[in-house]
């Protein structure tokens, strides 16, 4: 039988509060797909209003803004883009190290 170690990465400041994770990610993701914050909220099942307002704080304490208005939608800025594209690797560091590390350690005490 095989296991795998799971874990939740985010980004914190230096208060503790949420910069980026993968509800982050996931809104960022349905922007860029849809092109509308509405259409994001919609699809993730969320109010417009919490949408908005975790996009907006993340803005904040980056400093950096993430999504900007285009038209009658809205798409990723380039920072943005790269910050998925980091957050993507950092996922998947984390995920091969872990599982490398722990599947033999797992599997021997299984036996």
């Amino acid at each position: 039988m095989d296991f795998s170690v799971r874990s939740k990465i985010w980004i914190e400041d230096g208060r503790g509060k949420v910069i980026f994770g993968l509800g982050r990610y996931r809104i960022l993701d349905a922007v860029r797909r849809t092109g509308s914050m509405h259409a994001a909220a919609k699809e993730l099942h969320m109010s417009y209003r919490a949408v908005w307002m975790r996009v907006r704080n993340s803005e904040k304490r980056i400093g950096k803004p993430l999504i900007v208005r285009e038209g009658r939608g809205s798409c990723l800025t380039p920072f943005a883009e790269n910050l998925m594209k980091q957050y993507r690797r950092l996922l998947s560091v984390v995920q091969i190290e872990t599982d490398e590390a722990y599947q033999s350690l797992i599997n021997d005490h299984l036996d």
